[in-house]
């Protein structure tokens, strides 16, 4: 005797089996052609899109689709695709059919692919995929996937739909906004011209070449520069239309005769591509060269100073070597008296140097002589009234008298013995629009004055 539970399970596994085989005569129809309706089961209804009776009636519909499409089995093999998708992926239906469409592209894309039908069990699922192309523009696409069933067997419908010209008007819209978020942020001048030399863009730096609205206006027509023969340049358009042909220009000096403010520039120019390697016009940057000439004119008059001051000191080294030679009588008093008087010199040109070769107070050059000599004694020295302000060339000459003074007073005067002081003290002065004195320096408390038998270093007086 058969039990219920035993009927109930031939009754199921004879049910599968008439399940698989239509599932199995499904997929063989699919494959022949022979389908008639094509069956979309969404989540509220059921969507049926009748194609009619004869064999070709699936082709016909999903040839008639604008974008790429293919119905899958559940395995994710290709049962059909029609020639939109062929073509997209470089190959023939009798190559795709039967083979997982995710192992027909690229890795990355194959893989995104694979998560978006694991993703579309039940419900449509789509997500933007890129297909690399090579060297070409990369395609981009809107992948839709949706559950498909055929009889008792389940599979997807998938879509290609190309959006590559929208991502690339994207790009290209988010590339200008950069572009010009660039240009308005550089410090320097920045014009955009197209093709014809007309100007596109232009940051807030620009007004400092053309005072108004440069937007639609011919380039060389409100900024005609003039270039140095060097360049081979005629006009501006003769550099916009190297640059339009391909050729970046860096660091070209030019001069805008018609700039408001500032005449000199650094030019550079760049040809623009928006897209692929098409040129579409040049941005061309002007940097200010005022700065740099006014720097570069103050280093030459430094220089010409600096020449002029180098010939008067080796003339001024030559006067004091032939002098100390003419007033000496031995080789070792000469190199003692010149390398005093060279020392003497160069204290006072250290002076200067601090004060960057601006004017000196005859106090600090005689200090500076005498110190060498007072440190242990310096109540030996009085200095009144000596906050006057000579020129360079008055200074070195009197820190050579100050110098002579303070050796012979070394040598033979007051500071060659205890007891002895100096003062030194501006007699006399006037305060009025020359300022004449008299520089006196008085020695007392030394040895008896004896006429000297040789003559020291004489130079002509200088007014303070």
């Amino acid at each position: 005797m058969t039990s219920a539970s035993s009927l109930d399970n031939d009754l199921l596994i004879a049910d599968l089996r008439h399940r698989l085989a239509e599932a199995e005569e499904t997929l063989r129809a699919i494959r022949d052609n022979e389908v008639d309706a094509l069956v979309m089961r969404g989540s509220q209804a059921e969507e049926i899109f009748t194609i009619g009776g004869d064999p070709d009636s699936y082709r016909t519909f999903m040839e008639v689709m604008e974008p790429g499409a293919a119905a899958l089995d559940g395995s994710g093999r290709v049962l059909y695709a029609n020639s939109t998708l062929t073509r997209l992926l470089g190959t023939s239906l009798a190559q795709l059919q039967g083979k997982v469409l995710a192992d027909a592209l690229a890795a990355d894309t194959g893989k995104e692919i694979g998560q978006l039908l694991g993703e579309a069990h039940t419900t449509r699922q789509s997500r933007e995929v890129r297909f690399p192309r090579g060297e070409e523009v990369d395609r981009h696409f809107i992948v839709m996937a949706s559950p498909l069933q055929f009889g008792t067997t389940s599979g997807h419908a998938v879509t290609f739909a190309d959006v590559t010209e929208r991502v690339l008007n994207e790009g290209v819209e988010q590339s200008e906004h950069a572009a010009r978020a660039v240009i308005a942020s550089a410090n320097e001048a920045v014009l955009v011209c197209d093709r014809d030399g007309v100007i596109t863009h232009a940051n807030a730096a620009a007004r400092i070449v053309y005072d108004g609205n440069p937007i639609g206006q011919v380039f060389a027509d409100i900024i005609p520069l003039r270039f140095r023969d060097s360049t081979g340049f005629l006009q501006a358009d003769d550099m916009l239309a190297k640059v339009i042909a391909g050729t970046p220009l860096r660091g070209i000096e030019a001069t805008a005769s018609k700039a408001p403010k500032v005449k000199d520039y650094l030019i550079s120019a760049a040809p623009l591509r928006i897209a692929g390697d098409r040129i579409s016009g040049a941005v061309v940057t002007m940097v200010d060269l005022s700065e740099r000439m006014a720097a570069e004119k103050q280093q030459n008059l430094l220089t010409r100073e600096f020449d002029h001051r180098v010939k008067n000191i080796l003339a001024l080294v030559v006067s004091i070597s032939a002098r100390t030679a003419s007033n000496t009588d031995t080789l070792q008093a000469f190199q003692k008296a010149f390398s005093g008087r060279i020392e003497a010199l160069a204290a006072t040109h250290t002076l200067l140097l601090e004060k960057s070769w601006s004017s000196l107070e005859l106090r600090s050059i005689v200090m500076s002589e005498l110190t060498p000599f007072i440190e242990a004694t310096a109540d030996q020295v009085t200095i009144e009234g000596l906050n006057v302000a000579i020129t360079p060339q008055t200074a070195i000459s009197f820190g050579l008298i100050v110098h002579e003074l303070a050796t012979n007073a070394v040598k033979y005067g007051a500071l060659s013995q205890q007891g002895g002081h100096i003062t030194v003290r501006a007699v006399g002065r006037d305060d009025g629009k020359n300022g004449a004195f008299v520089l006196e320096w008085r020695e007392s408390g030394g040895p008896r004055v004896t006429p000297p038998r040789t003559k020291g270093v004489r130079t002509r007086g200088h007014h303070a």
